[in-house]
């Protein structure tokens, strides 16, 4: 395995391409397609697609009964498949092909001198402009299931003539469909029948004339398409060249995969336009087997997926690549931040949605069991802060007086004056009481009662000096809940849950509901500054709110002082940008540990590629190199398995993003005893030896 290598990594490189058509010169159509052919070849890609009758041109009309004209587009097709034999890519070509006495809209799939297979097309347009039957013929229940190739190939043998799914014997999940145009707008299209028998990767080779509206109308298809049968789809029309006497073309192109858009061309273009991405194919596999209905539909649609016989059952053809094993790098954005759209509008809509979700699940749990006051702990930490503005804001639609939430600060051995001040000033500006209860005297004597050295004098910050005060913090919230019959209102995170950075039983993981379990800690700073600025509180909380974001992160059980800096909770557990990256692809996509940090390399490693989200402080912009997202990551898994019980025991919260939860109940059911040491052995060897890495060849290593 190259570890950088995206067909390693579970890629493949695609491409669509629009040419300039020569309409009826076949000859001079094949030196376009073989040139556009050759570049993608040069990009390291595994397939390329032409528009709809590309060998020819679309715009013929009745020139396509001309015997002239099929002979130059067999005569064409034949040099096309001579000359792949030294290309890398796949090629998908549109051509007419005269098969059992009819003429059919084919698309031809090619691969190394080889005709693959031979798809026509199933639906015929034949309304507005277009008068396809008049040409063409579709393949109905008595057409053959097979066709002679060996007038483009020169030898003899039989390939599948109907719809296909072209598997890639070494390039695992690459499975290759096309359809052809109005294939794609029927209500049960070809390419979902050939994604239930396992294509992985749809081609739609079109020739659909450009109006008003028409382009928005096929990305509406063509995304949805990609999104509902977990698949990478791609969209080439024709383009320039083709006659405008009543009809004009644009050369839409375009990649889709599972719903989100990787690349498109420019429409209109003059010239050759190739387009190139890289389809996660890993992800496919995985979303088919995550959604488990995907494969009962396929099971109950099965008798029209083959083996049987017969134009529209799915027939089966292989080929093999041989990519390149080389870092070709990763033509498709990666998000450094996958729970945060990088998009404004988006980002806006997802804390609005967050927020709502947040907000009707405590209005919910509230009501079920007789609205009782809320108690929260309130610390001038990102958490609690955003905790106590979803409790005031489910308080105003309850119309109940914020008053009824009870909010407490519990200072200790390290809290500092500012996050004392800011959860003050926030209460305060927000109209919700707020008291302060010292618990330094009560840890103190805990302390001493168990003979712990700092009752001594001694500076014995271990952990028990540290869970003396988050258990004691948790203690109090209880006992005021019982005391002024409320609940406790957790604050903890899903990140927080993931790494199990929270005191169990009695301390932070515990609470009557968690409200931020499923919110990661890289989304609340977005969440707080978009409550900042929707208006729902005064002005002085926004500027709480601001305070509070630029704060640093830190549990504050360990006084600074005598060259202690202030506790920092992501020097001991790491970035949150980074685990958070690893925490989505694990949770959400199950992807291998060695994929997760190819992936973050791609992400992190250059502050000026790719997009921030919006409102991203400049100064907290920041680059991690391969051995620190190893080193990381590495941490992430042995905290992520060892701390699964704190997770067992999980109290009721609502889940929130569609990047998954933590909860035993719904997203994520393991056992508190799982190991995590094959995941790191994963990793290890992946990068061992990789430069930048930090880990020495395996060679070179130390037994264990």
């Amino acid at each position: 395995m190259n570890f950088r290598s995206l067909y390693d990594q579970g890629f493949a490189r695609v491409a669509v391409a629009t040419i300039p058509v020569h309409p009826a010169l076949p000859g001079r159509n094949a030196d376009e397609i073989l040139a556009a052919a050759r570049r993608a070849h040069e990009a390291g890609a595994a397939l390329i697609a032409f528009p709809e009758l590309s060998v020819c041109g679309y715009s013929l009309d009745d020139l396509f009964g001309s015997a002239l004209l099929l002979d130059e587009s067999d005569a064409a097709l034949a040099r096309i498949v001579a000359d792949s034999r030294a290309l890398l890519p796949i090629l998908v070509v549109g051509a007419p092909v005269r098969h059992a006495n009819r003429v059919f809209n084919c698309a031809v799939t090619i691969h190394r001198g080889r005709v693959l297979a031979v798809t026509p097309k199933q639906h015929l347009a034949d309304y507005g402009e277009f008068y396809e039957k008049r040409h063409f013929s579709t393949a109905g229940p008595a057409a053959p299931a097979t066709i002679d190739a060996s007038r483009w190939t020169g030898s003899p043998g039989p390939v599948p003539f109907g719809p296909v799914a072209v598997d890639v014997e070494d390039v695992p999940g690459l499975v290759v469909s096309p359809e052809v145009c109005e294939d794609m707008w029927v209500p049960v299209p070809p390419s979902s029948l050939a994604a239930l028998a396992g294509a992985t990767v749809l081609v739609n080779l079109s020739a659909s004339p450009a109006t008003v509206g028409r382009a928005e109308d096929r990305r509406l298809h063509v995304r949805s398409a990609s999104a509902r049968l977990n698949a990478a789809y791609l969209y080439c029309a024709a383009g320039s060249g083709e006659s405008t006497t009543d009809l004009a073309w644009d050369g839409q192109t375009m990649i889709y995969e599972a719903g989100d858009l990787l690349a498109e061309g420019e429409r209109f273009a003059d010239g050759p336009r190739i387009v190139l991405a890289d389809v996660d194919l890993d992800r496919l596999v995985s979303e088919r087997i995550r959604q488990g209905s995907f494969q009962d539909n396929a099971d109950a649609v099965a008798p029209l997926l083959g083996p049987a016989p017969g134009p529209r059952a799915v027939a089966r053809a292989t080929t093999v690549l041989e990519p390149p094993r080389a870092d070709l790098g990763l033509m498709r954005a990666v998000d450094r931040f996958p729970f945060v759209p990088d998009d404004p509008r988006r980002l806006a809509q997802d804390c609005y949605e967050a927020y709502s979700i947040q907000v009707s699940g405590l209005v919910q749990r509230l009501r079920s069991i007789g609205e009782p006051t809320v108690v929260i702990g309130v610390s001038g930490g990102l958490d609690s802060t955003h905790a106590l503005i979803v409790a005031a804001r489910a308080m105003d639609v309850l119309g109940r007086p914020r008053g009824d939430v009870l909010a407490y600060t519990l200072p200790g051995f390290a809290t500092s004056d500012r996050t004392k001040t800011n959860a003050l000033a926030l209460c305060e500006s927000l109209g919700i009481p707020c008291e302060t209860i010292d618990i330094t005297p009560a840890a103190r004597q805990m302390l001493a009662d168990m003979g712990h050295p700092y009752a001594d004098g001694e500076d014995a910050y271990d952990v028990t000096f540290e869970n003396v005060q988050a258990g004691l913090r948790t203690d109090y919230l209880f006992r005021l809940a019982n005391h002024h019959g409320g609940i406790v209102l957790g604050t903890g995170d899903l990140s927080e849950l993931a790494l199990g950075w929270c005191t169990y039983g009695v301390g932070d993981q515990m609470s009557h509901y968690g409200v931020n379990a499923g919110i990661p800690k890289t989304m609340i700073q977005h969440l707080i500054r978009w409550v900042a600025a929707s208006d729902q509180f005064p002005a002085a909380t926004g500027r709480v709110l601001e305070s509070i974001l630029a704060t640093e992160i830190s549990p504050e059980l360990v006084p600074a002082g005598d060259g202690r800096p202030m506790q920092s909770t992501q020097d001991v557990i790491g970035p949150y940008n980074l685990q958070d990256f690893t925490l989505f692809h694990l949770l959400r996509r199950g992807c291998r540990p060695s994929r997760i940090a190819f992936l973050a390399e791609r992400a992190w490693s250059d502050v000026e590629a790719g997009a921030w989200p919006p409102g991203f402080p400049v100064d907290e912009r920041v680059a991690y190199g391969l051995d620190e997202i190893v080193r990381w990551e590495t941490l992430f898994l042995r905290r992520f398995f060892s701390q699964q019980f704190k997770r067992s025991a999980l109290p009721n919260g609502p889940k929130v993003m569609a990047g998954g939860s933590l909860s035993p109940r719904g997203d994520w059911r393991m056992p508190s005893d799982a190991s995590g040491q094959a995941w790191i052995d994963e990793l290890e060897a992946a990068v061992a030896g990789v430069p930048g890495s930090g880990v020495p060849a395996r060679d070179e290593q130390a037994p264990r």
